[in-house]
């Protein structure tokens, strides 16, 4: 029999999921408030509201500027959401390709090591310097910033799979291509999703990197400018580095709610005694 609404279990497990980041978000305000309150007062830091500024303070500063805000972070987002796809289609591709034969693997992955090396606050000017667009730019370096944990985490997905499914179906005669379709790219899906997690607060970073290089545009640009402006603009840098994070943490929230979507069979996200 079916009851109208939410049934009581998966309430409760709707708080359950809810509670921590509840807690979380009230204790990190708290802590916030305090820790300012402490400069201020107890301490007395010189010019402490520049160091930590009250909640209240940034709220209201936001009421005034938040059309300002959006717009920079959209410029942001969509050139590292654009970056982000791009990286992931090339990370994808070639973890296919050193999973199919060991010889590209043993080319390209230490080249794909050795491209992690390089210091991503001298690459971001280089990049810049060269192609003197700051949307191509932070296109190019949220892509670079996605590309390596996608390979590695679909790469170690696609090996994931136990020889004896490989052999149950070549048993049935199965083209590799099917094997690949059929077992190891879904096989696959998990590590494939925990790299894109990993990757989507990178790329945000990367974009806002490129953007303090001197672009027009951007959370990064905000950032910049009202770094160098001095205390009286100080509410709004950090309410430029509030952005930054939230955008981030957008990002990370947009890939694990596609993943439950695409993979509502793994053991966390399926439904907890039998209710419908």
């Amino acid at each position: 029999m079916h009851l109208k609404g939410c049934s009581p279990m998966r309430k409760q497990l709707t708080v359950n999921r809810l509670m921590p980041m509840i807690v979380w978000v009230i204790g990190l305000l708290i802590i916030w408030q305090l820790l300012s309150w402490l400069l201020l007062e107890v301490i007395q830091v010189p010019l402490a509201q520049s160091k930590l500024p009250y909640i209240h303070e940034l709220v209201f500063t936001m009421t005034n500027y938040a059309g300002t805000l959006f717009s920079e972070g959209w410029f942001t987002i969509s050139n590292a959401a654009i970056g982000f796809v791009l990286g992931a289609i090339a990370g994808v591709v070639l973890a296919i390709l050193m999973s199919v034969s060991k010889w590209i693997e043993q080319l390209t992955f230490p080249y794909a090591v050795a491209s992690q090396m390089i210091p991503i606050l001298g690459l971001a000017p280089i990049v810049y310097g060269i192609v003197r667009d700051e949307q191509l730019s932070r296109v190019l370096i949220a892509a670079y910033m996605t590309f390596f944990p996608v390979t590695l985490n679909m790469l170690r997905g696609l090996r994931s799979v136990e020889p004896s499914a490989v052999e149950l179906m070549y048993s049935y005669a199965a083209k590799p291509w099917a094997i690949y379709w059929k077992l190891r790219f879904p096989q696959s899906l998990p590590s494939l999703f925990s790299g894109l997690k990993i990757a989507a607060p990178l790329a945000v970073t990367g974009a806002i990197l490129v953007e303090l290089m001197g672009a027009t545009n951007g959370i990064g640009v905000i950032m910049l400018r009202n770094l160098y402006y001095g205390p009286s603009h100080n509410y709004m840098f950090w309410l430029t580095v509030i952005a930054g994070a939230v955008l981030g943490i957008l990002s990370y929230l947009i890939i694990s709610l596609i993943e439950r979507l695409v993979t509502p069979w793994q053991p966390e996200f399926r439904k907890v005694g039998g209710d419908d």
